[in-house]
C-alpha cells in the first residue's frame, strides 16, 4: 500500500489531478464569493450606490408637537450633494474628477430637521440622462414589480428603493420624465413639483428651466408631509372644488383600454363630496390653439416626419432646451476628461453636446406659452387626468435599444408637466396584462398644496374602484356618449353600403362629435370622402364630367376638397391610433388622387410593414414606383 501510495505520488499525472483540484477549489470560492456578492445585493435590489446614516436632528421638548417625518426612513439618489460624500452624479468618471461634497444639500438638511433619517445614496442614469435606469458603472436597479423589466430612469434606484420597501420615501429628481416614469414602471406614487419651488442649492444641474427635486412613496400622506416640508406649505387649507378635465386623446395612446384607466376616476368624483362630473377635451387640439410658439417646432419637425403631432413638436422643443443648457453646464468638463458613457446616455451627451439651437428665444417662449395656457385651463381648482407613459416598460438589456415610437409617445405624455412647469402625481393603477399601469395628476404652477390634498382625499376610494372596475366585464361607458356615437357609426355605414356617400359623411361627423378620438369614425368618414370624390372624377361621360366639376367648385364640393378631406380625416385616424392599417391604405390612396405620389407610396409600405401579405398595398406600391420612375 506503502509503495503504491509512493508510485502515485511519482507520478506526474497525479501532480496534475492534485493542481487541477486545488484550482478546482479556489474557483469554487471565488464563485461562491460572487454568488454571495450577488446575493447581498439582490437583498437591497441593487438600489444603492452607497449606504450611510444621516440622523435626524432632535425632537424639541414637550409642548412641541412631534416632528412631521419622525421615524421615517429615506434615500436620495446621486446627484444630491452629502458633505463628505462625493456626488458621483451616476458616473465612474465624474466621481473620479470631482472632490467630496463641503455642505450637504439644502433639502436633505431640511428633511433631517423635521424628523427623517437618510440611509443612503441610489443608483441613478449617467449625468441625469437616459430613461431605462440601466447603469453600466453600477448596474441596473431591480423592478419589484417586473424583474425581467427596466425600472425607468434617471431616479431608477430611489424609484425601486420605495417599491422593494427598504424606505419609506426617497429623492430623485425630475428633469423630462425621471420621476414619473419609474413612479409608473415600479407602481409606486411619484410626484413632480411644480418648478422652481423646491430648492436644489446642492443639486448638481442637467438642465435648470426644467430640472425639479420630486419624490416616492408608497403612502399618499407620507408624499403629502414630505411635500410639505420640502416646498414649505400650510398644512390647512381652505377646500374648494375641484375639476377634473380627462383629455381624451392621450389616452388613446396608451394600449390600456381607456375606460380602465378613467372610469375608475369617474366614479370616484360622484362618490365624494367636493367633485363635479368630469368634462372631457381634445388635449393636443387645445394646445395647438394656444401655445402658437410651437408652430416653428412642428414645422421643423415635419420636415423630418411627416404627420408629426403638436406634442411631438412640444416635446423636440423639450429636448432643444435640455440639451442647449446641458452643453452650457458641462460642456467644458466632457471635453477635458472623455467620459465613458452607456450606449444611450453617450447618444443623449454627443447630442447634447454638438447640438445648435437657433430659435433659443422660441424655446423659452414655448415655456411661458405652455403655462400660460395650462392656468387659463385649469385656473386654481382644475386637474387634468392623463396617463403616464403610454407602454409598459420594455425588457432589460434591449439588443436594438428602445424604438422610437416608444420614444415618441413616452415623451409627447412627459413634455406637458415639464414644458409648463406643472405640478404633477403619478398614482398607481394596479397591473393591466401583468405590468403597473397608472395615470397622472396635472395641476396649474403654485396648486402644489391642493394637488397633494386631492391624492390623500381620493386615493383610497381610486384603489377600491380600480379593484371593482378589474372584476367586471365590459367597462361602463364612462361619459355616455359611446352608445349614441356608435349608433351614428352604424348609420354612417349603412348609408355607406348604400352608396349615400354625402349622408354617411353626415352620420360619421356627428359620431365624430360626441366622441372625438375614435380612430374609426375617421377612418370611415375618410372612406365615404374617397367615394365622394371618385363619383365625381370618374364620370364617363367627359362633357357631363366638367359640368359636374364646374358645379362642384361652385358648391366648394370639388373631388379634390373631398381627397383632400379624406387625407386630414386619415391623418387623425393615425395620430389617435398608429396601427390603423386602414386608415394608411385610405390615405395613400386620397394621396395619389392628388398626385402626391412619393408621400402615398410611403403609406402604402408603412401598410405592408404592419400587414406584409396585404394585397392592395402590395399593387399600390408597385403602381406608384412605375408612376415615380
Amino acid at each position: 500500500m506503502y509503495k503504491l501510495s509512493k508510485l502515485n505520488v511519482s507520478n506526474p499525472k497525479v501532480w496534475v489531478v492534485i493542481g487541477v483540484s486545488i484550482a478546482g477549489v479556489l474557483i469554487f470560492a471565488k464563485v461562491r464569493r460572487r454568488f454571495n456578492s450577488r446575493s447581498s445585493i439582490k437583498e437591497d435590489f441593487g438600489a444603492f450606490v452607497e449606504r450611510f446614516e444621516l440622523l435626524p436632528f432632535p425632537q424639541p421638548p414637550p409642548p412641541a408637537a412631534r416632528l412631521p417625518l419622525a421615524g421615517l426612513a429615506f434615500a436620495i439618489n446621486d446627484i444630491i450633494d452629502v458633505k463628505g460624500h462625493v456626488t458621483g452624479y451616476g458616473s465612474a468618471d465624474w466621481k473620479r474628477t470631482h472632490e467630496a461634497a463641503g455642505k450637504t444639500a439644502r433639502l436633505v438638511t431640511a428633511l433631517l430637521k423635521n424628523g427623517a433619517t437618510c440611509v443612503g445614496k441610489t443608483v441613478m442614469d449617467e449625468l441625469g440622462f437616459g430613461m431605462t435606469g440601466e447603469n453600466v458603472n453600477y448596474g441596473t436597479p431591480i423592478n419589484p414589480q417586473k424583474p425581467s423589466n427596466i425600472p425607468g430612469g434617471s431616479s431608477s434606484g430611489s424609484a425601486v428603493a420605495v417599491a422593494a420597501e427598504l424606505v419609506d420615501f426617497a429623492i430623485g429628481t425630475d428633469i423630462i420624465g425621471c420621476i414619473r416614469m419609474p413612479a409608473s414602471f415600479c407602481g409606486v406614487l411619484g410626484y413632480r413639483p411644480s418648478h422652481g419651488l423646491v430648492s436644489t442649492t446642492g443639486v448638481l444641474p442637467n438642465s435648470q428651466s426644467l430640472d425639479t427635486v420630486g419624490w416616492f412613496a408608497r403612502d399618499p400622506s407620507v408624499l403629502r408631509s414630505v411635500g410639505h416640508v420640502l416646498l414649505q406649505l400650510k398644512t390647512l387649507e381652505p377646500k374648494r372644488m375641484r375639476r377634473f378635465i380627462v383629455a381624451d386623446d392621450l389616452f388613446q395612446l396608451p394600449k390600456v383600454p381607456k375606460q380602465k384607466m378613467v372610469y375608475a376616476v369617474s366614479k370616484v368624483t360622484e362618490k365624494l363630496s367636493g367633485y363635479q362630473t368630469p368634462s372631457h377635451m381634445n388635449f393636443g387640439q387645445y394646445i395647438a390653439s394656444k401655445v402658437p410658439c410651437l408652430k416653428v417646432f412642428r414645422e421643423e419637425s415635419i420636415n423630418q416626419q411627416n404627420g408629426i403631432s403638436t406634442l411631438k413638436a412640444l416635446s423636440s422643443a423639450m429636448f432643444l432646451l435640455q440639451r442647449y443648457e446641458f452643453k452650457i453646464n458641462h460642456e467644458e468638463w466632457i471635453k477635458s476628461v472623455k467620459p465613458k458613457f452607456g450606449p444611450d446616455v453617450s447618444d443623449c451627451v454627443q447630442a447634447a453636446i454638438t447640438s445648435k439651437t437657433d430659435s433659443i428665444k422660441n424655446l423659452y417662449k414655448v415655456r411661458m406659452e405652455m403655462r400660460a395656457a395650462l392656468q387659463s385651463l385649469l385656473k386654481d381648482d382644475g386637474i387634468l387626468v392623463i396617463p403616464t407613459v403610454a407602454d409598459p416598460p420594455p425588457k432589460l438589456c434591449l439588443k436594438k435599444g428602445l424604438a422610437a415610437e416608444f420614444h415618441d409617445r413616452v415623451y409627447a405624455l412627459l413634455s406637458i408637466a415639464t414644458m409648463s412647469g406643472c405640478c404633477q402625481v403619478t398614482i398607481p393603477l394596479g397591473k393591466h396584462d401583468d405590468s403597473p399601469i397608472s395615470v397622472s395628476f396635472i395641476a396649474s404652477h403654485g396648486t402644489d398644496n391642493f394637488l397633494l390634498d386631492t391624492v390623500v382625499d381620493i386615493y383610497s376610494s381610486l384603489l377600491e374602484e380600480v379593484n371593482i372596475a378589474s372584476n367586471s366585464s365590459p367597462f361602463p361607458d364612462i361619459d355616455g356618449n359611446m352608445e349614441a356615437s356608435e349608433l351614428l357609426k352604424e348609420k354612417g355605414n349603412a348609408a355607406y353600403k348604400g352608396k349615400q356617400w354625402n349622408k354617411a359623411v353626415t352620420y360619421y361627423t356627428e359620431a365624430i362629435k360626441l366622441n372625438e378620438t375614435n380612430a374609426t369614425y375617421y377612418s370611415n368618414r375618410a372612406a365615404a370622402y374617397l367615394e365622394l370624390g371618385w363619383s365625381v372624377s370618374c364620370a364617363c361621360d367627359w362633357f357631363f364630367f366638367f359640368h359636374l366639376l364646374l358645379k362642384a367648385f361652385s358648391l366648394n364640393e370639388s373631388p379634390f376638397n373631398s381627397f383632400q378631406q379624406a387625407e386630414k380625416d386619415c391623418t387623425e385616424a393615425i395620430f389617435l391610433d398608429k396601427k390603423n392599417i386602414k386608415a394608411y391604405l385610405r390615405r395613400g390612396t386620397a394621396r395619389e388622387s392628388l398626385l402626391f405620389y412619393k408621400e402615398a407610396l410611403q403609406d402604402f409600405k408603412h401598410a405592408l410593414v404592419l400587414e406584409p401579405q396585404n394585397k392592395v398595398s402590395n399593387m399600390a406600391e408597385k403602381r406608384l414606383r412605375k408612376l415615380i420612375s
